[in-house]
């Protein structure tokens, strides 16, 4: 349901050109890096529970591992441009196609997946290099940072100093950015003198913020809870929601939503009913 969700959601934008523009230029984006989340993960997880096939070989866990930092890196870009996007159609309309051009929308979106692709690098070179001879067996249904690194007997103070070196500039500044672009919008919309222009206004970011929170609100809780409180089980759950809920849920949200792309997806169902028939 994810794949066919995100799917479609790139053969609307892509096959019709008045969706060509920054908003869905990055939901198309967004669609791919949440194609990237279940192929990553969900066949694995369907291997160790039906097949029950619950071996990786190490280098297949360290690309796993690898390919999962850098698709979270890429979402939180993403959604940061995207935030951007809506506060300059909201706050800047009548600047929105000279500051939101097409080659501002690719060197985002460039950037966005080249930094991600880069920024795990360390990580995963210095984490191949370590000693495992606590077990071999990685405690999550997939090759999780966190849980190789508690199977790891090296010492591991490099990689959570460059970890910690990372942090700001990773998730902490795309979401105070994010934040920041809605204070200006919520501000913007509050000034609108009619209930329906505001209800209009604020339903064209709406399902971007409801991404926005489910990702942060299950990044947070995986990451950045203290140790004290910190349990496995409740990391694999929040796990599970962050690679298959929200993939299946940012379709829906976007579709439902939106009516423009909305109409467009029927349009072409109800094209591809009569082709058939």
């Amino acid at each position: 349901m994810s794949l066919t969700g995100n799917l479609l959601i790139i053969f609307t934008v892509c096959s019709a050109s008045h969706l060509h523009s920054p908003m869905f230029f990055f939901l198309i984006n967004l669609s791919f890096l949440e194609i990237g989340y279940v192929t990553l993960t969900v066949p694995k997880l369907l291997a160790v529970l039906i097949a029950q096939d619950n071996t990786i070989s190490f280098m297949n866990c360290m690309i796993q591992m690898y390919l999962f930092l850098t698709c979270t890196d890429i979402e939180f870009y993403l959604l940061t441009a995207m935030a951007y996007d809506r506060y300059v159609a909201i706050c800047k309309p009548l600047h929105y196609s000279t500051i939101m051009s097409k080659k501002v929308c690719i060197i985002l979106a460039t950037a966005s997946w080249t930094i991600s692709f880069l920024n795990p690098v360390p990580h995963v070179i210095l984490l191949s290099q370590s000693s495992f001879c606590k077990s071999n067996e990685v405690n999550h249904f997939f090759c999780d940072f966190t849980a190789l690194m508690s199977l790891s007997c090296s010492e591991t103070h490099v990689i959570e100093t460059i970890t910690y070196i990372e942090s700001p500039f990773l998730g902490f500044t795309p979401l105070v950015l994010t934040i920041m672009s809605y204070v200006y919008i919520i501000s913007a919309v509050l000034k609108i003198q009619s209930a329906k222009g505001r209800q209009k206004t604020f339903s064209t970011c709406s399902s971007h913020l409801t991404v926005v929170l489910l990702f942060y609100g299950t990044t947070i809780g995986v990451y950045l809870r203290p140790k004290s409180s910190y349990s496995m089980d409740l990391n694999k759950l929040l796990i599970v929601l962050h690679i298959t809920a929200i993939p299946l849920l940012n379709p829906l949200m976007y579709s439902l939503r939106n009516k423009e792309l909305k109409e467009t997806l029927w349009k072409n169902i109800r094209r591809t009913i009569l082709f058939q028939n």
